[in-house]
């Protein structure tokens, strides 16, 4: 009995030892007892994120300056004026006094008509006026003599009116088979041959006056208004000629299968130099407008697909203004319909949104960052 229970009180005592060996070691690995731990108070909360950085835009302040819009056409040279010498009578071409090139001033025969009879007809009315006057002449003394009664004078008189205005008829008959130029210019054309019998009106010679000459081009109907008669303009042909002018005419009726008007330019060509019918390209100046000059990439639309650009107004909020395109350059475009002084976003305008706040940076220095 002592045996047994000496060695349960050994048993007891042992185990005791060990859990105090085991708690001991426990607070030697944590560093303080459980007890220690549960009582330490807690942890911090984390810090608050600091608050999201506002995104940056490359922004050009623009002014308003009043720009004269430029439009370039394509056309041709079309002489001012051209006209046919047709003939005024019948008859046989006798003589052809031109051939195509020939410069000829206005009233220049250009051809010759058979007589067919007509000089005849002058010497017969030229003999009957002179003795229509020698008759007038001797009744007109005796007249004056008492002889005939002054009564007669008024039908002697009427009688060398008579014999005047055939002859005038007569010698006018003559000059029609004479073929003149109507104007001054070049031959273009000879429809006409030697030998050949001519009606009334037969084209005889086709004629172009090459002083001024006229570059003929069409506008689209939404630059109609911008154009006037009396603007200058610049042409270049496809020779390499260059010339200038100023707006002569501009039609008020479109053409039926384009739609677009016609607009003739002037030119000085006193030495002939510009040919009819050459390509030419003219370029107009147009109506100035207000307006300023922006980067081509600052152009977006809105989220309704209008064309304009963003722009950010003194509390640096984007917001989106709608504009029309003045000129269309390589680099830079000519638009109307902004603020004078606006900053427009011409960097990052696609990645913000109309009310966001930004951080604008002047477009020069955020050019030099890159």
């Amino acid at each position: 009995m002592n045996a047994s229970r000496i060695a349960s009180v050994a048993i007891i005592i042992g185990a005791v030892a060990w859990v105090a060996s085991g708690q001991a070691v426990v607070t030697t690995i944590l560093g303080e007892p459980k007890s220690a731990i549960a009582a330490a108070p807690e942890e911090a909360a984390p810090a608050a994120a600091p608050e999201e950085a506002l995104f940056s835009v490359a922004v050009h302040r623009v002014g308003l300056v009043d720009h004269a819009r430029t439009i370039t056409l394509s056309g041709f040279t079309r002489a001012d004026r051209r006209a046919s010498a047709v003939t005024r009578t019948q008859g046989v071409v006798v003589e052809l006094a031109v051939r195509r090139g020939t410069q000829v001033e206005k009233g220049d025969v250009v051809a010759v008509l058979s007589d067919e009879a007509r000089e005849a007809q002058v010497i017969e009315a030229r003999a009957r006026l002179e003795q229509r006057i020698a008759e007038a002449e001797a009744r007109m003394r005796l007249i004056e003599n008492g002889t005939l009664p002054a009564l007669q004078r008024p039908e002697i008189e009427a009688d060398l009116k008579t014999a005047e205005a055939a002859l005038a008829q007569a010698e006018a008959e003559a000059d029609r088979g004479l073929v003149r130029a109507p104007l001054a210019g070049v031959v273009d054309a000879v429809p006409a041959e030697l030998g050949q019998a001519m009606q009334v009106g037969e084209p005889v010679a086709e004629i172009i006056a090459l002083d001024p000459m006229l570059a003929v081009v069409e506008i689209a109907e939404r630059q109609l208004g911008g154009v006037n008669v009396g603007d200058r303009a610049s042409v270049r042909l496809v020779t390499g000629q260059t010339a200038s002018g100023e707006v002569r005419f501009v039609s008020n009726r479109a053409s039926e299968g384009t739609r677009t008007y016609r607009v003739e330019i002037g030119i000085d060509n006193a030495d002939g130099a510009i040919a009819d019918g050459i390509t030419a390209e003219a370029t107009l100046a147009l109506a100035a407008v207000p307006s300023a000059e922006i980067p081509r990439s600052a152009l977006t639309f809105s989220s309704a697909g209008e064309l304009g650009v963003r722009l950010v107004d003194a509390a640096d909020t984007v917001a989106f203004a709608p504009v029309a395109i003045v000129e269309d350059g390589r680099e830079t475009l000519w638009v109307s319909g902004l603020p004078d002084g606006a900053a427009v976003i011409v960097q990052g305008q696609d990645f913000v949104v109309e009310g966001q706040h930004v951080a604008p940076v002047p477009f020069a220095v955020a050019a030099a960052r890159r």
